[in-house]
């Protein structure tokens, strides 16, 4: 299994809550929409599980490299207090 993929796997589940959230309060706040909420949000329920794992899978790799750039701030950091406790 790849990082990528097991990042985006844990994420998920937290962009499709997102994706139902948002599509959820367009359906009900419109209330155009909100007349035909039988048909919608059960779209909106289907939308959100296929445009989950893909959000998910194009945010794994900036998360990724987000710990890549803090862990090398943090090596060199500790590279400049050993060369200065010398």
């Amino acid at each position: 299994m790849s990082t990528r993929f097991a990042i985006s796997l844990l994420i998920s589940m937290m962009t499709n809550a997102v994706l139902f959230g948002a599509g959820a309060t367009v359906v009900l706040a419109d209330p155009t929409l909100s007349a035909h909420a039988n048909v919608l949000l059960p779209l909106v329920i289907v939308v959100s599980f296929v445009l989950g794992p893909a959000v998910a899978w194009i945010i794994a790799p900036m998360m990724q490299a987000q710990y890549q750039r803090t862990q090398a701030l943090r090596e060199r950091l500790e590279s400049r207090r050993v060369v200065a406790a010398e």
